[in-house]
């Protein structure tokens, strides 16, 4: 590991001017490249005191053994010759994005004598025109024989032509006419070009013309009665309009656009791309990329733009890019897509109408890209083993810990404390494990005595289990929550129940590791808890969020596991399980409370009593004047329930008159229904989250 300060230029070396960095390790490769508008302004961050950079950031200066630059004219340059570097030395320390599969195009060979139409993936050849790409090459077929009733071109391979040149014999296609048999000269080089000049028109969006074309010759083909001529035409606008159904129109007629959509977290990123040409989705393509250094959307949208158009000239670069949000500056970045196409090039965030509903489904397609590589990762067996064999070897654990359980804590602004429990086994969610907590203990917002009571409550139990068995024996059902998540005692006959496979159920089976989300004080106060109850056989650790630190008990520094890490992916899919879960326990509760009634506190009446109540009597302020006798003409009601409904309402202070906001009127007419589904909302429902308070 080297010290940056070791090959840190002296003052003066460093230019104050655009140009592109390199940081090379001990063996002269290139670890990291990069851009800037003043070099010495962006050089000087790195060569700063360690314990104020981003440990990505950190990692890669001690790696480095020297830092080069080269001097560029200006901020366009700079970002050519970067992504020219990023792509000869694929530099470690960069953002690499990576296609999830090898997109397929439709392909039409403009380069040859008889144009070719076939499906192609890997590098794009001059001289030949693309259109795509497409998820499936099935879809690029399907389209293509629809196609070749309107336009016969050449689809067969060079040697399959070379044979029916040879032969005088056309393939099945050209006797089917699907194709033009230009083999056999049934048509010449010229005509051939032209048909496939008119099929690229067509692939390109200029649709109409087409079609406009085929229904007039069809109306004349009937005239003339000649009726066969004209089915064929029929059939053939059929298939035309069939091939375009399949590109569904999104945006105006004309629009050629690409929108690029990022989902993210803090170590993976991934981007989708929708192609729109003449208003149609003609295209879709993703990657997934390893966030290898502190990086922002804009940055993030950089490096896809790099990817997308570094090699692409002319047509491929389109009119408009949309994205979620710009680089910083903007301006270098569009004027070298404009210099690649050739023309004016708009980059800018859609911020209404069709444009931004569609990046909206580009984006749900993004982060459900995401999840699907999560999921790929987590479900293989090799890369689970791995990654809990890293967790015990940073956290110097005896063995590795097969059972994992993380706890996080949830309110707003200290109301509706609640707090989750998630259960990972060998690496994977079990969920038929996880348990829910109200915080009773205290009122008002305590994270740290919040994580103490859970951590207290969720041992005590383990420790009544293990004192009732008297040994490790398969465990207990435990009735573990009183249906809000607190627990409650349970009788021996449910404690003895199983899972199907006969593992000890709920609290009765003791982790590995526990870990929490947060840092130190969080740690300290989980780690408090087991000691007062004797335990000390489980291991603790916090995961913090801003920086994906690993904190240990009783150590002042964090553990930083490598961004490549295996344990610390496992580590952040637990934390964010847990926080997922605790947080949409909150609001489950947050949402009871603003519908809750004064009929909700009356015992033993249920929902369809409740229903048949306000149902007979219309409205809780009837209800309310109701005597007992009227209130036992509803079915199902009878003295006694009718006592304690009129009681309970008698003594629930009735519900503040509702206001008309625009003349400030009070309006008395009825009581609004809270139990059969209205709720008056709180003062805060209107108001954006940042003023109604944070969830956490």
């Amino acid at each position: 590991m080297a010290d940056p300060s070791s090959y840190r230029p002296r003052p003066g070396e460093i230019p104050d001017s655009p140009g592109v960095y390199r940081f090379r390790d001990e063996h002269r490769r290139v670890i990291y490249v990069g851009k800037a508008k003043s070099l010495r302004q962006r050089l000087a961050n790195y060569f700063q005191d360690l314990a104020n950079l981003h440990p990505r950031t950190r990692t890669m200066v001690t790696t480095a053994a020297s830092v080069e630059w080269t001097v560029v004219s200006t901020e366009v340059e700079a970002l050519q010759l970067e992504y020219s570097w990023i792509k000869e030395y694929d530099p470690r320390f960069n953002v690499k994005y990576r296609d999830d599969k090898s997109y397929p195009y439709l392909a039409v060979t403009m380069n040859e004598e008889f144009p070719r139409v076939q499906v192609m993936r890997g590098h794009k050849k001059k001289g030949v025109r693309y259109f795509g790409p497409y998820a499936h090459a099935w879809a690029i077929r399907d389209t293509v024989d629809l196609l070749l009733r309107v336009f016969p071109v050449r689809t067969c391979s060079t040697g399959v032509f070379k044979n029916a040149a040879r032969t005088g014999r056309p393939c099945l296609l050209g006797y089917i006419d699907k194709c033009s048999a230009p083999c056999v000269g049934r048509i010449g080089p010229d005509d051939h070009r032209e048909l496939s000049e008119e099929f690229c028109d067509f692939m390109a969006g200029r649709t109409g013309t087409y079609l406009r074309r085929l229904e007039k010759q069809m109306m004349e083909a009937a005239e003339e009665m000649e009726y066969e001529r004209a089915a064929r035409l029929r059939d053939d606008i059929e298939a035309l309009k069939k091939a375009m159904e399949k590109n569904a129109v999104v945006l105006a007629d004309a629009t050629d656009a690409d929108l690029i959509a990022v989902a993210e977290d803090e170590l993976e990123a991934a981007v989708q791309i929708f192609h729109v040409r003449g208003g149609r989705v003609r295209g879709q393509r993703g990657w997934v990329t390893d966030k290898v250094e502190e990086i922002t959307t804009g940055a993030l949208v950089e490096h896809a733009l790099q990817q997308l158009y570094g090699e692409e000239t002319g047509d491929a670069v389109p009119k408009e890019v949309l994205v979620p949000a710009l680089p910083e500056p903007v301006e270098p970045v569009q004027e070298w897509l404009t210099g690649r196409r050739g023309s004016n090039v708009s980059l800018r965030i859609p911020q209404r109408g069709d444009k931004k509903a569609l990046m909206e489904t580009v984006q749900r397609n993004a982060q459900q890209a995401l999840a699907l590589h999560k999921t790929k990762r987590a479900s293989d067996l090799t890369t689970r083993s791995r990654a809990l064999e890293e967790i015990a070897e940073a956290l110097d654990l005896d063995s590795a810990p097969l059972r994992i359980e993380c706890y996080d804590i949830s309110h707003l602004q200290g109301d509706d404390v609640v707090a989750s429990m998630v259960v990972f086994e060998d690496g994977l969610q079990r969920k038929s494990e996880y348990r829910r907590f109200q915080i009773k203990g205290f009122a008002g917002q305590d994270d740290v005595r919040s994580m103490h009571e859970v951590i207290t409550r969720r041992f005590k139990r383990y420790l009544a289990e293990k004192e009732r068995t008297g040994e490790w024996a398969d465990g207990s059902e435990d009735a573990l929550g009183d249906g809000d998540g607190a627990l409650t005692d349970t009788d021996a006959a449910a404690s003895t129940l199983k899972d199907d496979d006969g593992r000890p159920r709920k609290f009765a089976y003791p982790p590995q590791l526990v870990v929490v989300d947060g840092g130190q004080p969080q740690v300290a106060a989980a780690r408090r808890a087991l000691d007062e109850l004797g335990i000390d056989d489980i291991a603790v650790c916090g995961l913090a969020k801003r920086l994906e630190e690993v904190w240990l008990p009783g150590d002042d520094d964090p553990v930083v596991l490598p961004r490549t890490s295996e344990g610390l992916y496992l580590l952040q899919r637990v934390r964010d399980e847990a926080h997922r879960f605790a947080i949409t326990y909150q609001r489950t509760k947050r949402a009871k409370r603003f519908r809750a009634g004064p009929l909700d506190e009356v015992p033993g009446l249920g929902d369809t009593r409740k229903q048949a109540l306000i149902k007979h009597f219309g409205s809780v302020k009837k209800l309310r004047s109701a005597t007992i006798e009227q209130i036992q003409e509803v079915p199902g009601i009878g003295r006694k329930t009718a006592e304690t409904v009129a009681a309970a309402l008698a003594q629930a202070a009735p519900a503040a008159p509702a206001v008309n906001t625009a003349t400030g009127e009070i309006i008395e007419d009825e009581e609004p229904d809270t139990t059969a589904g209205a709720s008056r909302e709180p003062v805060t429902a209107g108001l954006p989250d940042e003023r109604r308070g944070q969830e956490t």
